[in-house]
């Protein structure tokens, strides 16, 4: 990994553990929070030089962000971009280990 750049830290912002993410992990995929305004090729690029990996496909989802309330006072949680990237058969990504 010697040849990572700063930015690619900035397009991916964390994996997503959840029960249904690790379900998808036998199909070889790998659920991401990223920037917003990121876009396919800068996530996969992102992943492969940050995991050393061959991505295969990435595909995005926006999830609106829902109404709460806290001490009688409504707020709203921020949207957030998720990124579900497909690997190659080969290759693997261990989201319980940080980079």
């Amino acid at each position: 990994m010697a040849n990572i750049d700063i930015k690619h830290y900035d397009v991916v912002v964390k994996p997503v553990i959840t029960e249904k993410s690790t379900l998808v992990s036998e199909f070889n995929q790998v659920v991401f929070q990223v920037a917003k305004d990121a876009t396919k090729p800068q996530i996969k690029a992102a992943v492969e030089a940050l995991y050393g990996v061959k991505v295969l496909a990435v595909n995005t989802m926006v999830a609106k962000g829902k109404t709460k309330r806290w001490r009688g006072q409504e707020y709203r949680r921020s949207d957030v971009k998720k990124a579900v990237v497909t690997v190659a058969d080969g290759d693997r990504i261990d989201v319980t280990t940080s980079i």
